[in-house]
């Protein structure tokens, strides 16, 4: 299992929005040859038809904190959006996140393997 590279929040934050590309290392995108080293010779996984959560836990924890529903703003793409409803970052610390996939028919779900990584530090206030 792999990481993201960290992503820096702070307590209480709401935004930014974050922007994930989800591709899949085994197919090379149109053009491209494959390269499992290379992202940017990956296909994006097609998300029409499906809705995408982030689930979040804190590092070394198997509760889950939150599930965040994510936006589909490029099916073909695969690009999802989500921001951070209040309540989600409202403690310091490492967490991790999984990207769940589910169809809307017949409800299929793809988990990625790949974990993103969060680093919360705690606000001034």
């Amino acid at each position: 299992m792999a990481y993201s590279e960290t992503i820096n929040l702070v307590v209480g934050d709401t935004l930014p929005e974050l922007t994930i590309t989800l591709k899949d290392s085994n197919t090379a995108a149109s053009g491209q040859t494959l390269d499992e080293n290379d992202s940017t010779t990956w296909n994006p996984i097609s998300l029409s038809g499906k809705t995408v959560k982030l689930r979040l836990r804190e590092l070394g924890t198997t509760t889950v904190k939150s599930t965040l529903s994510c936006t589909v703003t490029n099916a073909s793409g695969g690009v999802v959006t989500t921001d951070f409803p209040s309540g989600t970052l409202d403690t310091a610390g490492t967490f991790e996140g999984e990207v769940e996939i589910t169809t809307t028919s017949g409800g299929a779900k793809q988990t990625v393997n790949d974990l993103l990584k969060f680093k919360v530090r705690d606000d001034f206030d």
